[in-house]
């Protein structure tokens, strides 16, 4: 099947969840990641309506923005190490995996405009998922005041791996009203409207949980290597 082809059925699958969630499909976006295929299949995506890009990897960004352009919007989703931040930090719209205070004040000193930031929250408590604990995120928001240079628009997580649909649904529960407290503090540096949250297996219960991101891998452009 078509990466178009995958497109519309995710779509309608969405439209499906906002029709649930008495929410408009045009408040989810799709982020195609596209770290296991070419830049061709990636241009595909493109083509076929996708307006979002994202990678889990500083090389693998590079080389699909250099060949593809800055026509979409480019995300950096996976787990960030200080040292790269110089490598992404001036190709990048997002960076999904904000988790701790030296790579804050690495994207400060490396960056040369605002940088829009998603902190990683790992909601389910699994060793395995990167991410800071929920009880540490307010004051984690808070100190982020000393970096003008990184606006917080939401926060991100990744729901274990299970059938068992309510441990995932609570997962994305836990972020949004996580979400919520983070709003309440009220810091113009911390807006944090949206929700980086859903995958392949599980993007319609993020989007009836309030999901304005979702990560869409092997389902919209497959896998290729």
């Amino acid at each position: 099947m078509s990466v178009k082809e995958n497109l519309l059925k995710i779509q309608e699958k969405i439209e499906q969840a906002c029709t649930r969630a008495n929410r408009s499909a045009d408040d989810v976006s799709i982020i195609a990641v596209t770290k296991y295929v070419s830049v061709e299949t990636a241009k595909e995506a493109i083509e076929a309506g996708v307006h979002h890009i994202g990678e889990n990897r500083d090389d693998g960004l590079i080389k699909k923005r250099e060949e593809i352009g800055d026509e979409p919007t480019w995300h950096f989703i996976g787990s960030l190490q200080t040292r790269k931040v110089k490598n992404i930090i001036d190709k990048v719209d997002y960076i999904h995996s904000l988790d701790r205070i030296t790579l804050a004040e690495e994207i400060h000193k490396r960056a040369s405009g605002k940088i829009k930031c998603f902190v990683q929250v790992n909601v389910s408590g699994e060793e395995s998922k990167h991410g800071m604990t929920p009880e540490q995120l307010e004051p984690f928001i808070k100190e982020l005041g000393k970096f003008p240079s990184i606006k917080i628009v939401g926060l991100m997580t990744m729901a274990p791996f299970t059938e068992d649909k309510n441990i995932i649904r609570e997962c994305f529960i836990r972020l949004r009203k996580l979400r919520d407290d983070v709003q309440a503090l009220g810091f113009s540096y911390a807006p944090c409207t949206e929700l980086s949250m859903g995958m392949s297996n599980d993007y319609d219960i993020a989007i009836e949980e309030g999901a304005t991101f979702i990560r869409i891998g092997t389902s919209l452009v497959g896998k290729e290597f």
